[in-house]
């Protein structure tokens, strides 16, 4: 995400569920020219030649980034890591918050946000009744500068980014796949998406990457634009990394190697210079604005499993695979 967001020295980056910092760091080993992983793709990831000046470095070290992690003792990782990389200072007022970024609007403003928001589709709140019982009970965030209101907490986090962009901010937000299909809510705010920002790319990724087999996600970009009135989406291009792609957490990782392609295929260096492959595709704002419910959840590409069944996996391990699904399913819910 970074090396296709290529963020510049001087700008600000905020990840609104920020975590132990990762996003940062990355973002800040990018602008550095620090890190492993850019010294040993140097080749293939087309890093800008830069060496920043004194300026960039105080305002690389003070006033880039910005972030909210609810969780205290998560924060205080946060903000370790942080300053073992020589972000911010020991008694310099943290920039990560300790707060929940969907209560409000700061009125701050960026111009990158590069977030991976908490997966589970409700947001809640635990309680506890006169009998000492906890339960959970569904929150709702009612802000006047959102589309919709709705506990889908996905669909508010990506309202909340668009809010706190600036008016040519740009945006890379990690999505499960109900955010692109859901009706209701979920319509009315893609529709809203593409209408106000200009959502330009969407990375469809494999499932196995994440804390738990099945969960299925996707890496959507787009960039804010001005509020005239015009729709900004012209068309989306897509990239298919799922659709006979199989990786594992432990056995078969996933590994920048692997996206390789679909870095090349955004093309940073100018992204009006796509060109389509087989598995990146562009689709015109009208073609999906007319799909059922304005989903975004398109695959084109032949999954040869399905084809296959002399080639199917032994019964014992089709088993397990289902058994994975279905956790994923409860794990999700649950949070």
């Amino acid at each position: 995400m970074v090396a296709c967001m290529q963020p510049e020295p001087l700008k600000t980056i905020a990840d609104p569920a920020c975590g132990t910092g990762g996003f940062f760091l990355s973002a800040n080993e990018w602008l550095s020219g620090t890190g492993k992983w850019l010294k040993d793709n140097a080749e293939w990831l087309n890093r800008p030649r830069q060496n920043l000046d004194k300026k960039q470095k105080e305002f690389l070290r003070d006033n880039t980034f910005f972030g909210n992690e609810i969780v205290p003792s998560t924060r205080r990782m946060c903000l370790m890591n942080l300053f073992l990389h020589n972000i911010g200072e020991l008694d310099g007022e943290p920039k990560v918050d300790r707060a929940d970024a969907l209560i409000a609007d700061s009125g701050k403003r960026f111009d990158y946000v590069l977030a991976n928001p908490p997966f589970g589709k409700k947001s809640s709140m635990t309680i506890t009744n006169e009998e000492g019982e906890e339960d959970k009970d569904a929150l709702t965030y009612e802000r006047q500068d959102f589309w919709e209101t709705t506990s889908n907490k996905q669909l508010n986090f990506l309202q909340h980014i668009v809010t706190i962009l600036k008016q040519d901010g740009k945006a890379a937000v990690v999505l499960p796949d109900n955010v692109l299909f859901e009706g209701g809510a979920g319509e009315k705010i893609r529709r809203k998406l593409l209408e106000t920002c200009d959502v330009h790319t969407l990375l469809r990724l494999p499932t196995g990457i994440f804390y738990a087999n099945g969960v299925k996600a996707n890496v959507l970009f787009f960039d804010a634009k001005p509020k005239d009135g015009q729709t900004h989406t012209k068309g989306t291009w897509i990239y298919d990394l799922r659709t006979n792609k199989h990786f594992t957490l432990k056995t078969k990782t996933l590994k920048l190697e692997d996206l390789r392609d679909f870095i090349a295929c955004y093309h940073p260096e100018n992204r009006h210079e796509r060109q389509e492959t087989e598995r990146f595709k562009y689709f015109s704002y009208d073609e999906m604005i007319a799909r059922d419910k304005a989903s975004l959840d398109i695959f084109w590409l032949k999954d040869d499993s399905l084809d296959n069944l002399d080639d199917l996996p032994p019964p014992d391990v089709l088993q397990q695979e289902i058994i994975d699904h279905l956790e994923a399913a409860l794990a999700v819910k649950r949070l």
